[in-house]
């Protein structure tokens, strides 16, 4: 690898990776929300639904997520090599291949790529890539409008919104609120359009079919990328993505370095994986794959940016350095009773989730998404679905302990930590504890537990009681015995 892809950090600020405020203050004004509520978890019923049904159907599905599993492993301790063979291949069958350390370098070579055809407008395939560097926004300074051609995308860009779910980007929205913005965002849209679903799709396909063909570049990500020949591979449902990875002279990929696999053989797990995990699905109605340039026949420019972003420092993180597995499927949103509650938008990222709340922290540093690594219940319900088995519950223990070395100071809590934690570390000042808390049988109520404390005790018994003190401590039981 180049010297100036390892290494150069991820600029701050204002970001797709960076809420304007921390999860919990955004996620009480969401759980507030009783439509949000409403659509959020209509749509996940249904999703959990078709994919707990196509997952049943396969017997050795659990040896399929271990092969998953293994495959990703084995890329990632090979990373060096595999990147390198990658690059090779594709700029063999007529590619170019571009290293981006981040995302204003990534962001320019786009730019870049984009301004010399002379084009002011692309239009894009749904990537997740794109939007953890804020390409739209990038080419707009620039003068270059994007656009997008995945049709949960187009609700969002038409709203001037933000995407809150990684394979559903408008779940937060009902059909009622996209035929209004349709009506009055969509140019020549038919001011009588009804919420039915095929005339709400008609009427995105005739808008976007007009901005496909006369497209003459294009960008997209890649779900995969097969080191051995230089295949980039997107899978998608609707066609737009396969008409925009065809008809246009220049082709750009935008693709974070995680997504390699080995060989051909390595694909065929993940293309039965993907599906069935994140539309419920058994193959997708569309796989585009493609190798270099062929004269004649599809783009005949193609652009490859190899995305970093905080990627390697991740891969450094011997725990944390398993989220680099996702493959985007997004199942574990749709298990996960705190998305469900207060759904995307509230993680301040374009990863939201439990993969966002492990993601994003370690692409931008801990020290600057304290708070995502707690929004979760630890249930492991994201682990038991995850195609991949990333051990989502135990990488957001160790992002929290991160996160209180990052932001330790002084608190009452802290405090009474330390000193239970002084307490306990002697056999004689905790049986001399024990005796001293028995005291504390004299404030019990008439329901026999303690319901007043005080400060800062009283920060508990305002919200619960406290089980007294019993009469006898195990200790005096065990001595009179």
């Amino acid at each position: 690898m180049s010297s100036t892809f390892l290494g150069v950090p991820t600029p701050h600020g204002a970001s797709p990776l960076h809420g304007s405020e921390p999860f919990p203050d955004a996620a009480r004004g969401a759980v507030a929300d009783a439509q949000l509520r409403h659509n959020i978890g209509a749509a996940t019923a249904t999703i959990r639904a078709k994919r707990a049904a196509v997952v049943a159907e396969v017997d050795d599905w659990e040896q399929l997520r271990r092969n998953g599993q293994e495959i990703k492993r084995y890329t990632l301790a090979h990373l060096d090599e595999l990147l390198i063979r990658l690059e090779q291949n594709v700029i063999a069958r007529g590619g170019i291949v571009h290293w981006a350390a981040d995302a204003a370098q990534a962001n320019r070579i786009v730019t870049e790529i984009v301004t010399a055809t002379g084009e002011s407008e692309v239009v894009k395939v749904k990537s997740m890539a794109t939007q953890e560097i804020g390409l739209n926004e990038a080419l707009a300074e620039a003068g270059i409008t994007a656009h997008e051609t995945d049709l949960a995308e187009l609700i969002v860009q038409l709203a001037d919104d933000r995407p809150s779910h990684i394979l559903v980007p408008a779940i937060h929205r009902n059909r009622s609120e996209i035929r209004d913005i349709f009506r009055s965002r969509m140019p020549g849209a038919d001011p009588d359009l009804t919420d039915d679903p095929p005339a709400l799709a008609a009427a995105a396909r005739a808008h976007l079919r007009r901005t496909m063909l006369g497209a003459k570049v294009a960008i997209s990500g890649a779900n995969f990328a097969v080191a051995d020949t230089g295949t980039l591979a997107v899978v998608e449902s609707e066609g737009n993505g396969r008409m925009c990875l065809t008809l246009p002279e220049t082709l750009i990929t935008v693709m974070g370095i995680e997504k390699l696999v080995p060989t051909w053989q390595d694909l065929e797990v993940f293309l039965q994986l993907l599906p069935r995990s994140s539309t419920g699905e058994r193959m997708n109605p569309y796989t585009s794959l493609w190798t270099g340039v062929h004269p004649g026949d599809g783009p005949q420019r193609f652009h490859l940016v190899l995305l970093d972003n905080g990627r390697v420092d991740t891969l450094a993180d011997e725990v944390g350095r398993e989220v680099l597995h996702c493959i985007r499927c997004s199942a574990c949103l749709n298990v996960c009773p705190v998305y469900e509650r207060t759904g995307g938008h509230a993680y301040g990222s374009v990863y939201p989730g439990p993969i966002g709340a492990v993601l994003t922290p370690q692409l931008t540093g801990v020290a600057e998404n304290p708070s995502l690594p707690y929004a979760s219940t630890l249930c492991g319900a994201c682990f038991d679905v995850c195609p991949v088995r990333i051990d989502i519950p135990s990488i957001l223990v160790h992002l929290r302990a991160q996160a209180t070395d990052a932001h330790s100071r002084p608190t009452a809590e802290s405090a009474g930590m330390a000193a239970a934690s002084w307490v306990m570390r002697s056999s004689r000042r905790f049986t001399a504890a024990t005796r001293v808390l028995r005291v504390a049988r004299l404030l019990r109520n008439r329901r026999g537990t303690i319901g007043v404390l005080p400060p800062p005790m009283s920060a508990w018994t305002s919200a619960r009681d406290l089980p007294a003190p019993p009469k006898e401590t195990f200790r005096t039981w065990w001595e009179n015995r």
